[in-house]
């Protein structure tokens, strides 16, 4: 929340549960129009108790990226995944590579 907090400056509000053509985003930060250089858009796919691979692989097999194709910045992938046993979080970002 505190990272948030001190990005509102620069991105819209996130974007829960935003559609897509074969299921939702958990959350999609976009920049504002102003800032789409200095600061990408973020697609972020959430799990409990998995792989945190098995998040980056849902954003890129149900093209999470194309439900915002008209944005021209660069797009960042986070797939994030919360052991309850371990309390422990991992995180994967990878840059989204554009056809």
């Amino acid at each position: 929340a505190i990272a948030y907090l001190i990005a509102m400056p620069y991105y819209y509000n996130p974007i829960r549960e935003l559609p897509t053509a074969r299921g939702f985003a958990d959350l999609v930060f976009l920049p504002k129009p102003e800032h789409t250089k200095a600061h990408p858009a973020s697609i972020v796919e959430l799990k409990l108790n998995q792989k945190v691979q098995t998040a980056m692989t849902q954003i890129k097999d149900k093209k999470y990226p194309s439900s915002i194709s008209n944005y021209t910045g660069e797009i960042l992938l986070v797939g994030i995944n919360y052991d309850k046993n371990s309390k422990e979080h991992q995180c994967l970002i990878e840059k989204y590579k554009k056809d």
